[in-house]
């Protein structure tokens, strides 16, 4: 029997996938647990019709993304933060900060989209890449400096 996935089953495939399975284990679990439908062409048509749309979706979405990386990109931003002697600061830099220095520049990124290779400790210039989208990504300059 052919059935449309309605989510994620392990061992069997993904939501929306549409895949062959016994009668028995089609009738007695995925379906009686709602896990699945059975692959009829209305269902089938509408499967079709989501899938389209949800293409549609993430290509627009990758290319905001990519508008947002020209944008953004050569951009410097300037934090500045208190620090003790030698220049090193007061705990670190850290996605927040950059987070914060980025909207006050009119770019709205999540702190979890900003990649630090390490924590940022001390003054100076550093480089930090953005992942705006699973297939986006963009490098900014970002200068720390001290404040007594």
């Amino acid at each position: 029997m052919k059935v449309i996935l309605l989510s994620d089953v392990d061992g069997l495939g993904k939501a929306d996938d549409i895949v062959n399975v016994n009668d028995g284990y089609a009738r007695n679990f995925l379906l009686k647990r709602k896990l699945a439908l059975e692959a009829t062409a209305s269902n089938l048509n509408s499967v079709r019709m989501k899938k389209g749309a949800l293409a549609e979706r993430a290509k627009r979405e990758k290319e905001e993304a990519e508008e947002i990386a020209a944008r953004i990109s050569g951009q410097k931003i300037i934090l500045q933060l208190k620090a003790g002697e030698g220049g090193k600061l007061y705990g670190a830099a850290t996605s927040a900060d950059i987070s914060e220095g980025l909207k006050k520049l009119g770019f709205t990124v999540d702190k979890k989209n900003i990649s630090l290779k390490s924590p940022i400790k001390t003054a100076g210039e550093y480089e930090i890449s953005l992942k705006l989208h699973p297939e986006v990504a963009v490098t900014i300059t970002v200068e720390v400096k001290t404040v007594n």
